[in-house]
């Protein structure tokens, strides 16, 4: 039985990163409460392993969903090759760039979140922070979208970001790696909204910006694992993973489909709320502790 319990947690806690990394609404502070009352009969080192690791199937649902988006190679509908003929034929230049602009944006947050990981987690993967985090987020996401609400975008493409832009999606991205609760998408989104770009093109080149980060930070997570792994956790990282990619699938689209009609404002309120819920929770000590990253 509690077997059986554990991969059902395993199922729930998969469906919980599929549905909240991709929105704006923080995954932290959901698994926060989540873990509260549905917990893996696993060690805390291992649990910390898993939380990281069944992002990729979160990725994998990226990749399936915009393969013709971001594979760099063909010479099918290649309309910016290297060369007419030969091997850069086959090379489209303007995924190369899209990817090293990626690589660019990714740079503040390897400074900071590789070196001060540790620390990182010690000291502010808790639920005071993430409540916190969530509720000054949320009221950032309001104000953003409150000034720009006449305002047209300039950017209306992924292809259209230059360096500067994705700098600046570097710099938003900073704030998920040092604060767990403001979204790694939430910060990355709203700020590049700021800055001029369109809703979708912000989401899609966020959606890219997260298979390296999130494959970096799974490696990174499992090279520095230092315990063993037995047959059944191997089981319920496989299904985390598995359900997270089949849950992202479906999220993914319908955020896109809902953002080129919606604004973010929605998701602003929702995080003050759930940020506001979450100190409850901690003053009557329901929840306390550290949280878990994601």
């Amino acid at each position: 039985m509690s077997m059986l319990w554990d991969y059902l947690v395993a199922l729930l806690f998969g469906i919980v990163e599929g549905v909240t990394e991709w929105l704006p609404v923080s995954s932290t502070g959901h698994m926060i409460i989540l873990n509260e009352f549905f917990k893996l009969n696993v060690s805390p080192e291992f649990y910390d392993l898993y939380l990281v690791v069944i992002q990729l199937g979160a990725i994998m649902a990226v990749i399936l969903i915009f393969w013709k988006d971001i594979w760099p190679f063909g010479k099918k509908d290649n309309q910016c090759p290297f060369a007419k003929t030969g091997f850069g034929s086959y090379i489209k230049k303007d995924k190369i760039i899209m990817w090293l602009k990626i690589a660019v944006a990714c740079i503040p947050a390897v400074l900071v979140g590789v070196p001060f990981d540790d620390w990182l987690d010690e000291h502010l993967y808790n639920y005071v922070v993430v409540a916190i985090a969530l509720i000054v987020f949320g009221v950032a996401f309001i104000v953003v979208e409150y000034l720009n609400r006449n305002r047209k975008p300039v950017i209306n493409r992924v292809g259209q970001i230059n360096w500067g832009h994705a700098v600046a999606i570097g710099l938003f991205q900073i704030l998920a790696a040092v604060f767990p609760g403001a979204s790694r998408s939430g910060s990355t989104i709203v700020g590049s909204i700021a800055i001029g770009i369109k809703r979708e093109a912000a989401a899609k080149f966020t959606f890219f910006l997260a298979i390296p980060v999130m494959l970096g930070a799974s490696l990174l997570k499992i090279l520095k694992y230092d315990g063993s792994v037995t047959l059944h956790e191997v089981g319920l990282l496989l299904v985390g993973m598995v359900t997270a990619f089949l849950v992202s699938l479906l999220i993914i689209k319908k955020f896109l489909d809902f953002i080129r009609k919606h604004s973010f404002t929605c998701f602003g309120w929702y995080r003050i709320v759930l940020g506001v819920v979450v100190l409850i929770l901690g003053a009557v000590g329901i929840i306390g502790g550290n949280g878990p990253m994601a």
